[in-house]
């Protein structure tokens, strides 16, 4: 399909959602976010798979089962989801609402139920995807230095995200395989590598 038919198709769209529909910034890199957002989906569909008991086994990570690795992408989501807002706010430092309620410790989040896991796991995902949505292009354009004093670019928050919800996919355990990786993905993390 051409450029031109698929400008088309997004206007039509568009117009059937209507004025109050939140979009990507022109400026936002396009690829990073489709693919963190299937990683996304890939990964809530083999988090869906398990039972709560499922979650008490071993992950491909020494070390941790199944719940710690649900709670490390809820609390990436998060992490990420500060930065994003700190950019849209014009602010260059990532900061805790309320320290004293952010535990953000793997190790706790696994002690969490199962249901409470899965949510963390849905309110982080849904969080951080309405702070790409509503990233300005300016936003998309800064930088924001961690709790922890690193600088991260916003413009590659989702390039982020979209390795550690891949990848993390496959630390479940349970069927999800580097073969059901996007292409352009593969290539771009064997040249991170």
């Amino acid at each position: 399909m051409t450029d031109h038919g698929e400008e088309d198709i997004k206007v039509r769209l568009r117009e059937r959602q209507g004025t109050g529909a939140r979009y990507d910034s022109p400026a936002a890199p396009a690829r990073e976010l489709l693919w963190a957002r299937r990683g996304t989906a890939y990964f809530a569909r083999h988090l869906n798979a398990l039972s709560d008991s499922d979650l008490d086994a071993p992950s491909r990570v020494p070390g941790w089962s199944r719940r710690h690795v649900v709670a490390h992408v809820g609390y990436h989501a998060r992490s990420l989801a500060r930065l994003v807002e700190a950019a849209r706010n014009g602010v260059t430092q990532e900061k805790l609402a309320e320290p004293e309620n952010q535990i953000e410790d793997v190790e706790f989040g696994a002690t969490l139920p199962g249901h409470a896991l899965r949510y963390l796991f849905l309110h982080s995902e849904v969080h951080l995807n309405v702070e790409w949505r509503d990233l300005h292009e300016a936003g998309w354009n800064t930088s924001v230095r961690t709790l922890d004093s690193d600088i991260v670019p916003i413009r590659n928050t989702p390039w982020l995200r979209a390795r550690e919800i891949w990848l993390r996919t496959l630390d479940l355990d349970n069927g999800g395989t580097s073969a059901d990786f996007p292409q352009g993905f593969v290539l771009m993390l064997e040249s991170a590598i």
